[in-house]
């Protein structure tokens, strides 16, 4: 067995995952926010303004950044990220892997108990991870692998892989341990019920209106947490979000809306930060439906978008080209290039396909007045080469539901979805094998261009297995280089994250990923 104290694997994934990353967080603060006086604040809560709803609190069934964010504040796993995406110690004191690579063992932290008074010990990792096994639970894809989860001792958990698979500390270090007597008691609707291990603990969840949670009087780490309670407010509309911002009435807001970023950084007690992020932001092409099934349309379209101006109007400069199927600083990125913009091409791509004077197709999205702007945009841009688009903007839970619905390509309505992806595990494997292996269809994955090359699938399945990061990057290079030939996707930017907060909010920051960790939140006096 080779041994590994997670002190240690935190520099060497450093190294794995984000090369060339510094281990002090990269934040850019646009003005002098910090050179204001202390804004007033009262009491010892935080309100967070948020774009969209949260869809659910079960950790095992949760795809969208949001919700991650909203029970991460509640929920630990065996191993966790820090600012900088890094894998490091939570749960688990220390870990050995069999030279196979088919054996983790986990030594477990003494004297943790959940919010209901639950010990957490071997047996409640192995209730989670059995949790998992033959389920349609969204991250039971990630642990297909695990043929059977051992209790060693109470505080000693064994799982043993039926391959290898590289991704695995990542993976663990996004699996959150739910209490087993919640499990018990609330069944399938652990989601609206959640009880862990955090700093923060359950309150209250009025969907669409607010997410309440508070302290943990018991909390395991000393000093933690540092506030009373925290509230998530989902506010949609960019505007009403600054002026929630402003008014003192929402102490931080994420994402800030772009153009606000001069008129109010350095005002109010404001304070803007930036950050280069993980985050993809492209359009889902359905490549099943007429006319997407053509590979010259789908290029046509990549063809018709100005990137330059998109980045200039829609995301007023906070953005980069997305130039590949991941963004620049995901694991075993790898450059392929810009469809630069170019009408005439776009034009004749369209008439060598059978569709010189165009066609009718809808976009979907959500409500946040970002995504609403940026779907107009491509709305007017597709106009040119005579294709008319539908936007339609639908509620966060209501587009998962009408994304997810279907159990089929054959049943799927979706044509074309304005969305973002971020790995939130950190690995290449997060940030392609549930958007292009065919076998992460919806309602398996996140796979809503219904992409399916046989080759692409053969090469995810291979690099999954193996240990030399150099054989896995070549692997990965392949991959990217023919999902962008194939082109399944309307390629855009690559986000950076732009958040706003009170002068007085300390410890709250926004991962490259786009999720919010609040464990650190602090009111200065």
């Amino acid at each position: 067995m080779r041994k590994y104290f997670l002190s240690l694997m935190a520099v060497v994934m450093a190294v794995f995952i984000f090369a060339g990353c510094s281990s002090k967080p990269q934040e850019t603060h646009q003005g002098g926010g910090e050179n204001q006086p202390l804004a007033k604040k009262e009491g010892n809560s935080v309100t967070i303004a948020v774009n969209a709803n949260f869809i659910t609190l079960d950790p095992h069934n949760a795809a969208d950044t949001l919700s991650i964010s909203g029970y991460r504040t509640m929920y630990q796993g065996l191993l966790g990220f820090d600012q900088d995406m890094k894998v490091v110690p939570v749960l688990a004191e220390s870990y050995e892997v069999s030279e196979d690579g088919k054996e983790y063992v986990f030594k477990l932290k003494e004297n943790i108990k959940f919010h209901d008074g639950t010990p957490f010990n071997a047996e409640a990792v192995k209730i989670n991870l059995d949790r998992l096994k033959d389920s349609n639970l969204r991250m039971s894809k990630s642990f297909a692998v695990v043929d059977h989860t051992e209790v060693v001792d109470e505080k000693t958990v064994k799982l043993t892989l039926t391959k290898p698979y590289s991704a695995m500390l990542n993976k663990l270090a996004m699996l959150m341990i739910i209490s087993p007597d919640a499990l018990e008691k609330y069944g399938k609707d652990i989601g609206q019920n959640p009880v862990g291990t955090g700093p923060f603990k359950f309150k209250e969840w009025m969907q669409g209106n607010h997410l309440t949670i508070e302290k943990n009087p018991d909390y395991w780490e000393e000093g933690l947490p540092k506030v009373d309670s925290i509230t998530f407010k989902p506010v949609p509309e960019n505007g009403s979000r600054v002026a929630m911002l402003k008014t003192g009435e929402a102490d931080f807001v994420y994402p800030l809306p772009t153009e606000q970023v001069e008129h109010i950084d350095g005002k109010d007690g404001i304070v803007v930060e930036k950050n280069p992020s993980t985050i993809a932001r492209y359009i889902s092409i359905n490549t099943t439906k007429k006319p997407f099934d053509d590979v010259r349309v789908r290029q046509a379209m990549n063809y018709a978008i100005n990137k330059d101006a998109f980045i200039k109007v829609v995301k007023q400069g906070f953005a980069e080209k997305l130039d590949s199927a991941m963004a620049q600083k995901t694991q075993h990125y790898a450059q392929q290039g810009v469809y630069d913009f170019n009408l005439e091409k776009a034009k004749e791509l369209l008439k060598e396909a059978g569709y010189a004077d165009g066609f009718k197709a809808e976009i979907w999205g959500n409500t946040d007045s970002e995504t609403i702007k940026g779907m107009q945009f491509i709305q007017q841009q597709l106009a040119a080469i005579g294709i008319e688009l539908d936007v339609k903007p639908m509620e966060e839970g209501t587009l998962s539901q009408e994304i997810n619905s279907a159990n089929s390509p054959e049943e799927a309505k979706v044509q074309m979805w304005y969305v973002s992806w971020s790995p939130s595990s950190a690995d290449a494997d997060a940030a392609i094998r549930p958007l292009f292996a065919s076998e992460m269809f919806p309602p398996n994955g996140a796979n809503t261009a219904y992409y399916k090359n046989d080759q692409v699938d053969e090469m995810i399945a291979t690099a999954n297995q193996l240990s030399d990061p150099e054989e896995q990057k070549k692997y990965y290079s392949d991959i990217q280089a023919q999902i962008f030939k194939d082109v399944p996707w309307i390629f855009l930017v690559v986000d950076d994250t732009v958040s706003g907060k009170k002068n007085y909010i300390e410890g709250i920051h926004v991962y490259p990923d786009g999720s919010i960790n609040v464990r650190d939140a602090e009111i200065k006096k």
